[in-house]
């Protein structure tokens, strides 16, 4: 695993960018030969470059007095998964519906996952807000990711289904308190009519914030108080987390994925009013579901019912029509026909899968 080194950007009255490098605590621990002693803060080591279209003048300097000659990936954003969504770039994860080791170690080992985002299940796994914060403060640890970026993303599945509006309202504490420890999107599942989704997306916001409403969308409801742990995980202050707290790409400036799972027969009949409500980024099918929702045994060695494969391409269709990234099962022999066919969020937890994924889609940003 290769450790990177921290930056901080800050640009001055002339519009130069200075980076100033930190080495990666392990460097520093294993005196790495990477690393170089400088004598103090007159040791600039200057060296210019293009990155992110801006002349960035690096200095190599730390309060250590050390310094380190790699190049530091500069990220756009705070989610990983919306900066590769906005250059129609696939995304990986990993992680299941349950089960998932939510302990500061666990995060300092998923720091550098090979995926692009990471899914906590809570519609099955325990619902775990102390081993959720743990988990996050184990990710900053663990980093920066090679990408650049603070954390992985972290999406959760919530345990509350998304049946009806009133459901939604009632439950919406669940998403404030998951949101409050610093995730970057939530996946709502059995997501059947559109008012639950609408109830969903406002639950997620917070009031101040305006783009959508009065177009499809009424004010959010999530109230301040979360921000003292919610912004550090981000690495911001508290109010740039109100502004950057929004769904993408509803607000082109928000740092919230949030998606809905359309796993039953009722969904599917809603499914293109449901994937057309203002706020949702990604959509997917539930084949397993929708096998027990269709009365049909589910099996692996007999070719897919026709109303399971119907449902696949209704969903499909209605994300396309939306805008919305289209999540589906992938493996290393048909991820390029499913990222042709329109794929963009790519399950399977294989790390096989999302090597030839990216060789095939020509991905530029660092896998960690």
């Amino acid at each position: 695993m290769s450790q990177r080194c921290f930056h901080k950007m800050s640009t001055n009255d002339s519009g130069v960018t200075r980076a100033n490098l930190r080495c990666h605590p392990k460097h520093l621990a294993n005196n790495d030969p990477k690393c170089v002693n400088t004598p103090g803060l007159e040791g600039w080591q200057q060296r210019e470059q293009k990155l992110y279209g801006k002349r960035v003048r690096f200095a190599n300097i730390t309060p250590l007095h050390h310094s380190c000659g790699s190049i530091i990936t500069m990220a756009k954003r705070i989610n990983r998964a919306i900066e590769l969504l906005e250059q129609d770039q696939p995304i990986y994860y990993d992680g299941g519906h349950t089960g998932h080791i939510l302990t500061y170690e666990q995060g300092l080992k998923d720091a550098h996952t090979w995926a692009d985002y990471i899914n906590v299940g809570m519609e099955h796994g325990a619902f775990d807000m102390t081993g959720l914060d743990n988990y996050m403060n184990g990710l900053i640890a663990g980093g920066p990711t090679n990408s650049g970026h603070r954390t992985p993303p972290v999406i959760v599945e919530t345990p509350v289904e998304g049946s009806s509006e009133e459901i939604i309202r009632f439950n919406a504490w669940q998403f404030r308190m998951i949101l409050a420890r610093g995730v970057h999107g939530i996946l709502l599942c059995q997501a059947e009519t559109p008012d639950a989704v609408r109830a969903f997306i406002e639950s997620c916001r917070y009031p101040i914030n305006m783009t959508g409403v009065g177009y499809g969308l009424e004010r959010g409801t999530r109230g301040v108080g979360s921000q003292p742990t919610s912004a550090p995980v981000w690495g911001v202050d508290g109010d740039t987390y109100v502004e950057k707290a929004e769904p993408w790409p509803l607000n082109p400036e928000g740092e919230l994925l949030l998606g809905v799972k359309i796993e039953t027969v009722r969904a599917l009949t809603n499914c293109e009013q449901t994937l057309s409500v203002p706020g949702l980024g990604f959509a997917e099918w539930g084949p397993g579901d929708l096998h027990m929702s269709f009365g049909i045994k589910r099996d692996p060695s007999k070719p897919m019912d026709h109303r399971l494969l119907e449902a696949r391409e209704r969903v499909k269709n209605a994300c396309k029509e939306n805008g919305l990234a289209f999540l589906d099962g992938c493996t290393p022999e048909n991820v390029a026909d499913k990222i042709d066919e329109g794929v963009r969020v790519i399950a399977g937890h294989r790390i096989d899968t999302a090597e030839a994924g990216r060789a095939y889609s020509k991905r530029t940003m660092p896998v960690d």
